[in-house]
C-alpha cells in the first residue's frame, strides 16, 4: 500500500523491515537429513553418533550425549544431578551408583521415594517384574466396539489391582513390590538410622546417615545386592538432597519417629549447603532426569548465587506446551538466569528408563575418546 502522505522516511522504514525478514531458499536446504545406519557389533556411542544424522528426537539425543560427554571429560566442573520418577523400582539404580563411584556426580537431588526403594534393596528387599494390567484385561469376546474393549480393560485392571491389594503387593506400573518390605524398612530405620540422629538435623544429614546404615546392614547381613545409591554417596562424600522427603514412605517414617523423640528435620538448612557448593564451583553442569521437585531444586540453586549452569541436559517425558515445570525446556530456564547465556544445553523427550542408559553409556564412551581441555 502506498504512503498517502508521501513520507519518504516511512517508506524507507517499510523497505528495511521487508529486507530484514527476507530469507534465501538456500538457507532452508543447507543441511540435509542423513539416514542413520545400524549394524551388528556397533557400540552405544556409535549408535548415538548415527542419531546426529537424523531428525526429531534422535538429533536431540545426540546433542545431549555430546554435552554430557563434555561434562564427564572435565576435571574443573561440579555436576548437579536431579533424579525424579520411579527410577530405582524400574531398575536404573546401578547406573546412578556407578556414576557416583566414578566421580561423575558431585551433588544428588532426588525424591524420598527413590531413597525408600534404594534402602529396601540395600537391606534385602526386592522389586519384581509384574503386569500393568491383568492378563485377561485385553481379551474380549470378539466385538470390535472400542468402547466395550475399553470397559473390559478398565474392569480387568481394577480387578487386577484389587487382587494385588488382597495379596499385599504394591504395583508401580509393571513392577511389583511386596508390602512386607516396607515393614523391613521401618525396622531398619527405627533401629539403625533414626536413633543415631536424635536431634534437629538437615535432610542431607539424614540421607548421609541412611547411606551409612544401608552400607552396614548390607555387609552385616551379606545381602546379595549392591548397597545402593545412598551408601555409595556416603562412602564417596557426595551429598544427597531430598527437599520433598515428606512425600514418601521414608518421610512418613521420619515423621512418626519424631512424634516420640527429639528427632526433627530442618528443611531449609540444605539450601545453604547446596548454594555454597554451587558458589564454590569453578564450572557447573546440571543433569536432570524427570521433573518435579528435584529438577526445580537443582535449577533454582543458581538463583541464589551470581553464576549459572555452564552445561545442562534434561531427560523428560512431559511436553513444554502446558507450561508445567517438568516439561519446561532448559532454554526456558535460561530466561530465569539458571543457565548462562552461552551454556550448552539439550532437552530429550522420552521415557527416561530408555533414554538414561543410552545417554550415560554413549557419553561415557565419547568422553573417553575426546578429552576436553580446561
Amino acid at each position: 500500500m502506498s504512503n498517502p502522505n508521501n513520507d519518504p522516511d516511512e517508506n524507507e522504514s517499510n523497505i528495511d523491515k521487508t529486507e530484514e525478514t527476507t530469507h534465501t531458499r538456500d538457507e532452508f536446504q543447507s543441511n540435509p537429513i542423513q539416514h542413520a545406519r545400524v549394524n551388528a557389533g556397533m557400540t552405544v556411542g556409535e549408535l548415538a553418533s548415527e542419531y546426529e544424522h537424523a531428525g526429531i528426537g534422535a538429533a536431540s539425543m545426540d546433542t545431549a550425549v555430546d554435552i554430557y560427554a563434555k561434562m564427564l571429560a572435565r576435571d574443573d566442573i561440579d555436576i548437579f544431578f536431579g533424579l525424579a520418577g520411579a527410577m530405582v523400582p524400574a531398575g536404573m539404580r546401578q547406573i546412578i551408583v556407578d556414576l557416583i563411584r566414578d566421580g561423575h556426580i558431585d551433588a544428588l537431588v532426588t525424591t524420598g521415594a527413590n531413597l525408600t526403594h534404594d534402602a529396601i534393596e540395600a537391606i534385602g528387599g526386592k522389586h519384581h517384574h509384574g503386569q500393568a494390567h491383568s492378563s485377561n484385561a485385553s481379551s474380549h469376546d470378539g466385538t470390535d466396539d472400542a468402547s466395550e474393549q475399553t470397559h473390559t480393560q478398565t474392569d480387568g485392571t481394577r480387578a487386577h489391582d484389587e487382587r494385588l491389594r488382597e495379596e499385599g503387593v504394591d504395583r508401580i506400573y509393571n513392577v511389583y513390590l511386596p508390602q512386607e518390605h516396607f515393614a523391613l524398612l521401618e525396622t531398619h530405620l527405627r533401629e539403625n538410622v533414626f536413633p543415631a540422629v536424635e536431634r534437629q538435623i538437615s535432610i542431607q544429614e539424614l540421607t548421609a546417615e541412611l547411606g551409612r546404615a544401608n552400607a552396614e546392614k548390607n555387609t552385616q547381613d551379606d545381602i546379595d545386592e549392591d548397597p545402593g545409591i545412598a551408601a555409595a554417596a556416603y562412602n564417596h562424600d557426595v551429598p544427597i538432597y531430598c527437599p520433598a522427603i515428606q512425600d514418601s514412605v521414608l518421610g512418613i517414617q521420619a515423621w512418626v519417629y519424631s512424634q516420640t523423640s527429639s528427632f526433627s528435620l530442618d528443611a531449609l538448612d540444605d539450601m545453604t549447603h547446596l548454594s555454597d557448593r554451587a558458589f564454590d564451583a569453578e564450572r557447573a553442569g546440571a543433569v536432570v532426569v524427570g521433573g518435579g521437585v528435584p529438577k526445580n531444586y537443582v535449577l533454582q540453586t543458581m538463583l541464589t548465587i551470581p553464576g549459572a549452569y555452564d552445561y545442562g541436559v534434561q531427560l523428560t517425558m512431559d511436553p513444554d506446551a502446558t507450561g508445567g515445570l517438568s516439561g519446561a525446556t532448559l532454554d526456558e530456564a535460561r530466561s530465569w538466569g539458571k543457565l548462562e547465556p552461552s551454556a550448552a544445553n539439550a532437552t530429550v523427550l522420552g521415557d527416561a528408563t530408555i533414554t538414561l542408559p543410552l545417554l550415560v553409556a554413549a557419553a561415557r564412551e565419547r568422553s573417553a575418546e575426546s578429552p576436553v581441555d580446561a
